[in-house]
């Protein structure tokens, strides 16, 4: 097997990821090539991944931004690897690249799509602004391999996964999504669907880049807001609701209706209950409430409104 490791990346400094992978290839055969896909940096930082090139690095760059999905099927379409290594820009190996490449290939037979896990650093940030990121990140995404595997889709994430390439060929990432938010989750979706298996191994990689609370807040609306919009495109909304917690919490809300309840509390609410996530010692609780109530206040927006949905899948 060959193994090509793709990182998309827009406006992020990844010197250091690419050059700790770099040192990998040669002395691991099946390792043949990091692809760097630039979506729309600015000119300045296309000249530093530009400096990276050589040695097994290729740079496949765009003027404007395409999208994170479509730059993701750009660089797998360019690949040549077997299996296509996906990894966000902002991301550190805990250990040695070596090892963590060698884990891999070790891991390879489990299934067609292996999920590595995503890590935080054990010490909070030293700026007390970015706290609910790294906070939610290690109460509610570092997960150990074990419980992942109870849960195999709605754990799914493209922060660092390996994927056949025969796989990634017939489902690919939908371009058609242009807001941020879910795309993990919809091809998540595809792959249930499709009832292709996904495994997950304990091979993280430690999330480096956290955002502010206010910039987490503002990407969690985002995200929210499009995951309404792809629960009216999915023909399969069972399927879906087992694939994205969310939606499945508000299928059982419904069915005690209380989702109006709490599109109500959140619309007399809002305002409060964002001063308090926004703090330097923020409830996951509350942040948690106040995600599925904002999940139905759109629900309910977009329910009013009719949006007919641009693709059904």
């Amino acid at each position: 097997m060959t193994i090509s490791l793709l990182v998309p990346v827009c406006d992020y400094d990844i010197v250091a990821i690419v050059y700790s992978m770099k040192s990998c290839i040669g002395t691991i055969p099946e390792f043949i090539e990091i692809l760097i896909g630039d979506d729309g940096s600015t000119p300045e930082n296309k000249a530093k991944y530009k400096s990276l090139e050589g040695d097994g690095v290729r740079l496949i760059s765009y003027e404007k931004n395409i999208g994170r999905s479509a730059i993701r099927n750009r660089l797998a379409l360019e690949a040549k690897g077997e299996y296509l290594l996906f990894i966000d820009a902002d991301t550190m190996v805990p250990g040695t690249a070596e090892a963590f490449m060698q884990k891999w290939l070790n891991s390879a037979g489990l299934a067609r799509v292996i999920s590595g896990g995503i890590l935080y650093h054990e010490s909070p940030p030293g700026d007390p602004d970015k706290i609910l990121r790294w906070k939610n990140g290690r109460r509610r995404e570092q997960k150990k391999a074990s419980y992942r595997n109870k849960h195999p889709y709605s754990s799914f994430s493209t922060f660092n996964v390996l994927i056949d390439r025969t796989i990634f060929e017939k489902l690919r990432f939908n371009e058609e999504i242009k807001q941020y938010g879910h795309e993990d989750s919809l091809f998540s979706y595809q792959l249930h669907k499709a009832g292709i298996d996904v495994a997950h191994i304990d091979n993280g990689l430690i999330h480096d880049g956290i955002e502010t609370n206010r910039d987490f807040i503002n990407k969690t609306k985002l995200g929210i807001e499009n995951l309404s919009r792809l629960y009216d495109c999915v023909t399969d909304k069972k399927t879906f609701a087992a694939t994205v917690k969310m939606v499945r919490d508000y299928r059982w809300l419904s069915l005690f209706r209380l989702t109006l309840v709490l599109a109500g509390l959140f619309i007399r609410f809002r305002e409060r209950m964002e001063l308090r996530i926004d703090s330097s010692n923020p409830p996951l609780w509350l942040f948690d409430a106040y995600k599925i109530s904002m999940f139905c206040t759109y629900r309910e927006i977009h329910r009013r409104k009719k949006i007919i949905p641009s693709f059904i899948l």
